[in-house]
């Protein structure tokens, strides 16, 4: 993903996304170990990381405009890019159907 044209926050979170990856996956792990009193303290562990350290909350974005809906994963671009670059040609292999 181009960070330029990405939403400041958005590169916030995929930051501590990053930072909290190894110590999210080690508490998930003693969760569901099967220690009911383990899986407790590390609950509470997890709980106390911040928010956005949860990788769900990473948005898929347009890289050309940052737009975090209609976005085709295929392409890496929203349907309004896609449109416009479809129609004017600028997709390999994609071809704008109307008849």
């Amino acid at each position: 993903m181009a960070k330029e044209s990405m939403k400041a926050r958005e590169v916030k979170r995929a930051k501590l996304v990053a930072k909290y990856a190894e110590k999210r996956a080690a508490l998930k792990k003693i969760v569901n170990s099967g220690d009911p009193v383990a899986a407790f303290e590390a609950a509470q562990k997890l709980q106390s990381l911040p928010k956005n350290a949860n990788p769900i909350r990473l948005h898929n974005r347009c890289k050309l405009t940052g737009r975090p809906r209609g976005y085709i994963r295929q392409f890496g671009i929203s349907r309004i890019q896609f449109r416009e670059m479809a129609s004017s040609g600028l997709i390999p292999g994609v071809k704008k159907a109307s008849w």
